[in-house]
């Protein structure tokens, strides 16, 4: 039912979608009170507060351009896509040192793998969706082409360390938050989240360059332009150290568009199993 739907959906021009989905935000936005919420809060947190009603619609564009994204054929979704500065991935996949993608969840997500897929084989890390009726649709959309898919699990990561000591890229979502065991405390937007390590030991073990990417939502269904953009913070020694660079960079990326970062992820719960982060001196 959903994948019919989703294909239904998917005949729709982009602008149409996206006007369908900033009404749903408006819609999911005064209907959920903990959604409300936790997107306030976290837009506030992190000094984006003024974009709250930009906000509110690109979260609706960011579900309804799924169908899109993921069923219409892939020409059709890849004359969407504005490039920039792909010379500097190209440059990397010349050098066959690997590449270690970062992608926040920031804009359309799902297309920069989609389309990186399109001139190189990559391989991405993948947590199944909770609901198993989304598993079709989901893998199999996101499947296409040279898109492959390596399980959130130790041999998963087996997979990825093996892809880029093959000279291969592969792509991590460096804001996701991890299980028990697989992260560390660092500062996001100024308070504890807990961070994965897996970024960072995988440019460590590998010697493979980090690349940062993300796609900028056009106004008006215009398209997606995806961005590359070097990863220049100092790593430091600490798995702690390495984990705030990560997310300092992702924090420069989310304000050059902030209103398209998804505010309403829980990136500050604390996972099942891990210790909550100790309270700084001085607060209550």
């Amino acid at each position: 039912m959903l994948v019919t739907l989703f294909r239904l959906l998917s005949v729709l021009p982009l602008s149409a979608l996206h006007a369908l989905g900033s009404a749903l935000g408006w819609l999911v936005y005064l209907a959920a009170p903990s959604y409300r919420r936790r997107l306030k809060d976290n837009m506030t947190r992190a000094g984006f507060g003024n974009h709250l009603s930009s906000a509110i619609c690109e979260a609706g564009k960011n579900i309804l351009e799924l169908p899109f994204i993921w069923c219409a054929p892939q020409d059709r979704v890849l004359k969407s896509v504005r490039i920039e500065n792909w010379q500097l991935v190209q440059d990397a996949i010349d050098a066959k040192l690997g590449i270690v993608f970062l992608t926040p969840h920031l804009g359309c997500f799902e297309i920069t793998a989609q389309y990186v897929a399109t001139k190189t084989p990559l391989t991405v890390m993948y947590r199944p969706p909770r609901k198993s009726a989304l598993k079709p649709l989901i893998e199999g959309a996101r499947a296409r082409g040279d898109l492959r898919l390596a399980p959130a699990t130790l041999s998963g990561v087996r997979t990825l360390l093996k892809v880029l000591r093959a000279g291969g890229p592969i792509g991590v979502l460096p804001d996701q938050v991890p299980q028990n065991g697989e992260g560390v405390w660092a500062d996001f937007f100024g308070k504890p989240a807990y961070t994965m390590t897996l970024p960072a030991k995988m440019h460590q073990l590998s010697g493979a360059p980090i690349l940062l990417t993300y796609a900028e939502r056009l106004p008006h269904g215009a398209g997606f332009l995806i961005r590359f953009i070097p990863f220049e913070e100092p790593m430091g020694e600490t798995p702690e150290q390495q984990a705030r660079a990560i997310n300092t960079a992702m924090e420069k990326l989310i304000a050059r568009c902030p209103a398209q970062y998804f505010w309403s992820y829980n990136r500050y719960k604390v996972p099942e199993g891990v210790a909550a982060p100790p309270v700084p001196t001085g607060s209550k």
